[in-house]
């Protein structure tokens, strides 16, 4: 499926490369970080910031656009989207930033034009909540948090 999705270049993030897909098979278009050239952005660890983009985009009715973190800078610097995934809603159409937080313990340096997160667009189901007085039961029936267990083997829940 292909969708085409209008998108305006803010005047700090003119000079950057729109998002795009780095592989054939990736889901998330690549987001930069739309900083001043000369001001790169650290944070220390647990700080956090929201990073411009320098983007705005302008989803049609029935999508959303998902901000979620690049596995390489969790993993390699303990770099996250806070509230992964963050939601770009159809109706908006401020600029794109991106809330990081660096969850690892050395202070994380940020340049202009660094890929920072990725941003997946997909469709959205809107619901209508009816009231009930029951709901139908299943064999997990209320269990919260844990309650399938950890261990992976058959009759282990």
């Amino acid at each position: 499926m292909s969708l085409t999705v209008p998108v305006v270049r803010l005047d700090h993030g003119a000079d950057l490369p729109l998002p795009d897909y780095a592989t054939a098979g990736a889901a998330g278009l690549d987001l930069m970080a739309a900083l001043p050239e000369a001001e790169p952005l650290t944070l220390p660890p647990l700080g956090r910031a929201a990073v411009p983009t320098g983007l705005a985009i302008a989803l049609p009715d029935g999508f959303e656009a998902q901000v979620r973190p690049r596995s390489g800078l969790a993993l390699k610097n303990g770099l996250t989207v806070l509230n992964a995934p963050g939601t770009v809603d159809a109706d908006y159409r401020g600029e794109i930033k991106v809330i990081l937080v660096n969850l690892g313990s050395e202070p994380v340096t940020l340049a202009r034009g660094q890929r920072i997160a990725q941003l997946v667009v997909a469709p959205v189901t809107r619901v209508s909540l009816i009231e009930s007085g029951d709901l139908q039961k299943t064999t997990r029936g209320s269990g919260g948090f844990g309650s399938t267990g950890l261990d992976g083997g058959v009759g282990s829940r």
